[in-house]
């Protein structure tokens, strides 16, 4: 279940974000893996109550349409939680990110669509990416990535990552 109160209310540390990869979205509903789906509601609901969650539209659009094809996620449920997220102000594509996401993909070889990932992370100022899709533990420049699914969210008596 996904907390009501607006991250957008409260005051946030940019420089302590947390950008979300589609996989913590998706597994959050996916009740095939239960374990990955607790975890992923764990770092949700740290990401909510902290204010520190962060994606891209990119996210956003990649969540809809996998929730929807492959987890068989009824439209209604999904367009309502795309809106939920929406609230995290979700950022956009431009012209800019794209040059940016460029320059990652030819100096951190990855994809395009990772790329846009990291550079849409970056953009918005994140220090860390939540993704199991890459390499745990690695830095692209001020980023750096954890695997959510190995990694509890810290707790908020200031314990854990920071």
């Amino acid at each position: 279940m996904l907390p009501t109160d607006s991250p957008a209310k409260r005051l946030m540390n940019v420089r302590d974000s947390y950008f979300t990869d589609t996989n913590l979205l998706l597994y959050a509903v996916d009740g095939r893996e239960p374990v990955k789906r607790a975890r992923a509601l764990e770092w949700i609901s740290y990401l909510w109550s902290t204010g520190k969650g962060r994606l891209s539209m990119q996210v956003l659009n990649e969540f809809y349409a996998n929730a929807v094809r492959k987890l068989a996620i009824p439209v209604s449920e999904a367009r309502e939680r795309v809106g939920v997220f929406g609230e995290w102000k979700p950022g956009g594509i431009s012209l800019e990110l794209i040059d940016l996401a460029w320059r990652g993909t030819d100096h951190a070889q990855v994809t395009h669509w990772d790329a846009l990932i990291l550079a849409s992370a970056e953009e918005q100022g994140c220090r860390w990416l939540l993704s199991e899709d890459f390499q745990a533990g690695r830095r692209y420049g001020n980023i750096e990535v954890i695997n959510p699914f190995q990694t509890a969210p810290p707790d908020l008596n200031g314990a854990g990552l920071h």
